[in-house]
């Protein structure tokens, strides 16, 4: 399941990042938004995405302990969006104790790791 979950989430990271290189030497953010702005459908989409990035924040929040860590990774899920979320869980993944199974990612480190063993099932 790690490797599957490391698949899935680098192949997200490569294609954003794909996508974001392609669509800059296109046409500059700035100016494209602005244009974009008139659509409604542009500003639902646009609240969808960032209503999406808080949730994973959330997340986030909850995992991370220290209050820098928290504000810099708010910062660059908002401006970065679904890239920092794949880099976000590429790091967990690579982070997880590989003999705790998958679900323990959901939970902070210290929470999982003060269970008895016994306690956890596989």
């Amino acid at each position: 399941m790690r490797l599957l979950l490391t698949l899935i989430f680098s192949m997200i990271l490569t294609g954003m990042l794909w996508v974001t290189v392609i669509a800059s030497i296109e046409r500059n953010v700035l100016e494209a938004g602005s244009e974009l702005m008139t659509d409604a459908w542009f500003r639902a989409t646009l609240a969808d995405a960032y209503f999406g990035f808080i949730t994973f924040f959330t997340w986030v929040a909850y995992r991370e302990t220290s209050w820098t860590a928290r504000v810099l990774w708010l910062i660059a899920i908002l401006l970065l969006g679904n890239i920092a979320m794949a880099i976000y869980v590429l790091l967990q993944l690579r982070r997880a104790n590989p003999d705790w199974p998958v679900y323990s990612l959901l939970l902070r480190p210290e929470h999982f790791s003060n269970r008895p063993m016994a306690a956890q099932p596989n």
